[in-house]
């Protein structure tokens, strides 16, 4: 009896730490799978960036990605990154490092604010670095030192401290060879340099203490923002694929000042621009499409749209326009698609050049020509009203005179001919007279 309660006794222990083992060994398993899944979780934003290829150059899009730093698994060949609208406070020393073949770098719409003397380095082929949108306050010169090829800088929409620190940066910026370095850019302090334009401000006022020929009366009062009109600045700009500004919905009144003149395609929809000015986009020679549906736009300048002979489309939908005066449409000579609907379009004479420009330009797809007034001619196509503008007159008639006194003077067939004909045509026809020579 005894024996046989130490046997059962010994399974039982057996058993009890053959099950203790198993639970160890799953709990390393779901540890591990835990382990693996935050690693994988850490990862996935890095291995969600598109890369292709366009035009022979390689391509990294890693826009919106909630990105907080590079990686270093990247493709070292890539020729244009895209980090826009991530989560980036700060760029290290060697961040690009690997990244020799890089042309162009856009780090706009993060919250950048600090960028370490040489994280730029290795970047000998860069032309292009977008860092507009951010929250960067200063900037050494150092910093681009390591960019030799630069030709295209964005720094505008950051909270500038026009101090000491910037002095050597805003030297730089206003080499007459660096013209398209750091244009737009504006101090937000101190108070009375807020509004100047890094490109224009006089180097000395930034360290006014350090200049001992500055007076109180050549320190600039500050800007006042009631007085300035709306520039390009309130808008983001995206160099790839191509030069787009996009000023989608930003309460504008009219086309902003200061477009880049490298820009190819404008958004302007969703705003409140009612008059386009003369000579509004005269500096954007290469543009090539331009939208500005949903603005209200009820009257365009014979001029506004002069030198845009690259423009290739031209949206101004869902305006008020009724009509385009005689010569807006002149310096549009590759234009290849005009979309008009939804506006009030008015049928009358003041309709007869824009379809006849059209006409001449019968390559040009175009959509949305319904005539909105008068009552008789609502819901019709427009070039159909002016085809039968002439056709389709009233008839003209005397005060008192009827139908009855046309019966009087012609047959019933020679009636019904005559009313499919125009009036001018049936004026002529009763005065003509045959006489017959002996």
């Amino acid at each position: 009896m005894d024996l046989r309660m130490q046997v059962i006794t010994a399974l039982m222990i057996l058993l009890l730490l053959q099950s203790a083992e198993c639970r160890r060994a799953r709990n390393g398993i779901t540890r591990n799978r835990a382990r693996g899944k935050w690693g994988t979780a850490k990862r996935s934003a890095a291995n969600d960036c598109k890369d292709y290829v366009e035009a022979g150059d390689k391509f990294l899009d890693c826009q919106d990605k909630h990105l907080t730093h590079v990686f270093p698994g990247w493709p070292d060949d890539t020729v244009h990154m895209l980090l826009a609208r991530n989560k980036i406070r700060i760029l290290r020393d060697n961040t690009f490092v690997q990244f020799e073949k890089l042309k162009s770098l856009d780090l706009q719409q993060n919250d950048i604010r600090v960028i370490e003397e040489h994280a730029f380095s290795g970047l000998n082929k860069l032309t292009t670095l977008l860092l507009q949108h951010n929250q960067l306050q200063v900037l050494k010169e150092q910093v681009l030192i390591a960019l030799p090829q630069l030709r295209y800088l964005r720094i505008y929409d950051n909270p500038w401290s026009c101090k000491c620190e910037l002095d050597s940066l805003v030297r730089m910026l206003q080499v007459p060879s660096n013209r398209n370095l750091g244009n737009y850019a504006q101090c937000a302090e101190p108070a009375n340099l807020k509004g100047r334009y890094l490109k224009k401000i006089k180097p000395e006022l930034l360290c006014p203490e350090l200049e001992v020929n500055i007076t109180d009366e050549q320190i600039p009062e500050p800007v006042s923002a009631a007085k300035k009109e709306p520039d390009s600045t309130t808008c983001h700009t995206y160099m790839f694929p191509k030069p787009l500004l996009d000023c989608h919905s930003r309460d504008l009144k009219n086309v902003p000042a200061n477009i880049p003149p490298d820009v190819a395609r404008i958004d302007l929809s969703g705003n409140s621009i009612k008059q386009l000015r003369a000579m509004e986009f005269v500096a954007v020679k290469d543009l090539k499409m331009l939208n500005l549906s949903s603005n209200n736009l009820d009257y365009i300048d014979t001029t506004a749209f002069s030198g845009l002979l690259y423009l290739r489309e031209l949206d101004l939908s869902n305006n008020s326009l009724q009509y385009f005066q005689y010569g807006v449409l002149e310096d549009l000579y590759f234009v290849q698609k005009l979309v008009l609907g939804n506006n009030p379009w008015k049928c009358d004479y003041n309709i007869h050049y824009l379809i006849y420009w059209l006409q001449h330009h019968y390559s040009v797809e175009y959509s949305g020509l319904i005539c909105s007034s008068p009552v008789e001619f609502k819901g019709w196509l427009v070039e159909d009203y002016v085809k039968t503008y002439n056709g389709d007159c009233p008839k003209d008639k005397l005060p008192g005179q009827t139908d009855n006194l046309q019966e009087t003077n012609a047959d019933a067939d020679d009636e019904e001919e005559t009313d499919i004909q125009p009036s001018p045509i049936r004026g002529r026809e009763r005065t003509i007279k045959i006489i017959r020579l002996s």
